[in-house]
């Protein structure tokens, strides 16, 4: 019996050892385990994006070259077209890739492109109204920034100039970096010295920046404390640690200095804007001036009344509110003219600047061409008061912006300019009764060849002559067009140089047709412009393209020859060039028509 029960005993004490020597074993084994684990680099897995200094991989995804890349890049002031792209990077690829196969999956029409229309600056009596080509091809942070900004980005691009105290802002980058990995260094015992050089350089950097706003502020030996600095955040990127305070600290950096460049870009471009639609001091003084002289003097008030309308001779319309800008038109046209005697210039303009406009003209003398001002105030019929402004409005420009598939990506994406007449356009057969045939010229070109072959061309059945641009067409902006019918395959035109049939104009009631369809489209932006491509649907003559060069108001990239080749340079764009925003490259074509020793120019500096 009591062998029997000592033997009941032994055997559960035993195994209850046994027990214990297998867990000992397996926590042995298990310490031996994660250290391995640890140095394979396992454990970047678990952890939130952040900074490593050897990554493992190297797909897109990585947030390891993420954070990485994001350091190196960092800087105060780019544009948040080129972070948001920088950001969704790897997202973009993925989409592009899903559509690609998603495109190769599926056979049949293809989804067509989206398209923007917006209107760039409306040029009425208080203002003045970019084809991307710029030096070289255009990168794609440029095309989204246009696709946004429009000319400005194109202008900005050109117009950039060197970063000013480079060396405070590259202290304040890495001031910023320095501190982001500071807290992460400093919770490792091992790495004393480091997080002591780290502190002090901290420290020192913050000294320099608090006596110092720019570059000539800094002290001689500021070169040296950058690069101990920058050795010390190397070593700093070398140390393995937990990188989700340095990932949360430039995350934060990173939303900051996207905000800032979002705020500074869209303020300069609203700067732009303004600029581009104010009229500069010097331009209206010499307006002001030119109102008062015309009730001091009344010598000049010998006008022709007879030619005015006089079918037989060459009828030049202009729309305009600026001095200046008319007076280059009339003045290029005439002196690339074979016989001014039969020139006839109309100028009309608004009540503001009608007798600016007249005296300058009665007092200036274009060979022996006419000028007759005309104020289109008193035209504008009362019955058009819901759907016509009450002012003049010069022709509409508008940029065009086509959407690839997968907007996100520049590279499917475009941007075309064009400009279209406006309401007051419509407003010419009721002021020209006796007038068949007129040819209008808007107040941003230059004419560098003679016109009066224009006088002579057969355009059959149709209503105007004008260049036509086929890169953009009535089907890729149907969605602006509503309900209203039209052949999707119709190129949209320009304005510019047209010459127009105001006979068959009267016949086929053109008139009429645009404001009925001003009042179905009227809630649509740009509704003038849309209204006026449908009006002049299968009635437009095409001109040869060498007749008009256009995009000298926005186009960097015009060759000399083909601007020498053309016979009429038009501006249309935002840069006019009687702006100091105008390309200076093409302002000398404009200039050279205008005359220097002009007392009124002189007195008001009118020195574009």
């Amino acid at each position: 019996m009591k062998g029997g029960g000592g033997g009941g005993g032994v055997g559960p004490g035993k195994r209850r050892w046994r027990f214990l020597a297998v867990g000992v074993l397996f926590l042995v084994v298990l310490s031996m385990l994660v250290p391995l684990v640890f140095l394979l680099g396992l454990h970047n897995g678990f952890h939130s994006a952040g900074f490593v200094p050897r990554p493992h991989t190297t797909t897109s995804g990585d947030r390891s070259n993420h954070v990485d890349n994001l350091v190196r890049k960092l800087g105060p002031t780019l544009p948040k077209d080129i972070l948001k792209h920088y950001v969704n990077e790897a997202k973009n690829e993925t989409s592009s890739a899903n559509a690609t196969r998603k495109s190769q999956k599926k056979k049949g029409t293809p989804v067509p492109p989206q398209v923007v229309l917006q209107p760039l600056s409306k040029r009425n009596i208080s203002g003045d109204g970019g084809k991307a080509g710029m030096k070289g091809g255009i990168n794609e942070g440029l095309r989204l920034c246009e696709l946004q900004y429009g000319s400005y980005c194109i202008w900005h691009e050109e117009n950039r100039e060197d970063m000013k105290d480079s060396m405070v802002k590259k202290l304040k980058d890495q001031l910023f970096v320095a501190r982001a990995y500071y807290p992460s260094v400093a919770k490792i015992p091992a790495q004393n010295m480091l997080t002591r050089d780290l502190r002090q350089n901290i420290q020192e950097l913050e000294r320099v920046l608090s006596e110092s706003t720019t570059d000539a502020d800094l002290p001689p030996e500021i070169q040296k404390k950058s690069e101990r600095m920058e050795a010390t955040i190397a070593k700093s990127k070398s140390v393995t640690m937990d990188c989700h305070n340095v990932d949360k600290k430039l995350r934060q950096i990173f939303d900051l200095t996207e905000d800032e460049a979002n705020f500074h870009m869209k303020q300069s471009a609203f700067l732009y804007q303004l600029a581009v639609q104010t009229m500069p001091k010097s331009q209206h003084c010499l307006s002001m001036r030119l109102t008062v002289e015309y009730f001091r003097d009344d010598s000049f008030d010998q006008e022709l009344p007879v030619k005015y309308s006089d079918p037989t001779l060459q009828h030049y319309v202009i729309f305009s509110t600026n001095v200046i800008a008319s007076t280059v038109v009339i003045n290029s046209t005439v002196m690339h003219a074979r016989d001014s005697m039969n020139q006839v210039f109309h100028v009309l303009t608004n009540g503001q600047n009608y007798y600016a406009m007249k005296h300058w003209f009665l007092g200036n003398t274009f060979k022996d061409a006419v000028v007759e001002v005309l104020n289109i105030d008193p035209f504008i019929p009362d019955y058009y008061d819901k759907t016509t402004p009450s002012h003049l409005n010069l022709p509409t420009e508008f940029r065009v912006s086509f959407h690839g598939i997968n907007n996100a990506s520049a590279m499917h994406s475009r941007t075309q300019y064009i400009s279209i007449f406006s309401h007051s356009h419509y407003l010419l057969p009721e002021i020209f009764k006796n007038l068949e045939k007129v040819v209008v010229l808007d107040d941003d070109i230059v004419v560098q060849q003679d016109l009066s072959t224009l006088w002579s061309l057969n355009m059959g059945q149709k209503v105007m002559g004008a260049i036509q641009i086929c890169s953009v067409r009535l089907g890729q902006v149907r969605s602006y067009l509503g309900e209203s019918s039209f052949h999707k395959n119709s190129c949209t035109w320009m304005s510019g140089l047209n010459v127009i049939d105001l006979a068959r104009w009267r016949k086929l009631g053109i008139s009429e047709t645009y404001w009925k369809l001003v009042k179905e489209v009227s809630k649509k932006e740009g509704s003038a412009a849309l209204a006026s491509l449908l009006t002049f649907q299968d009635l437009i003559y095409a001109l040869d393209n060498d007749w008009v060069l256009s995009g000298l108001g926005h186009d960097y990239g015009l060759s000399t020859q083909s601007i020498k080749k053309a016979a009429v340079l038009h501006y249309n764009g935002n840069m006019k060039p009687w702006l100091e925003l105008g390309i200076p490259k093409y302002k000398v074509y404009w200039i050279k028509f205008l005359n220097p020793e002009n007392q009124f120019l002189n007195e008001c500096n009118v020195n574009p």
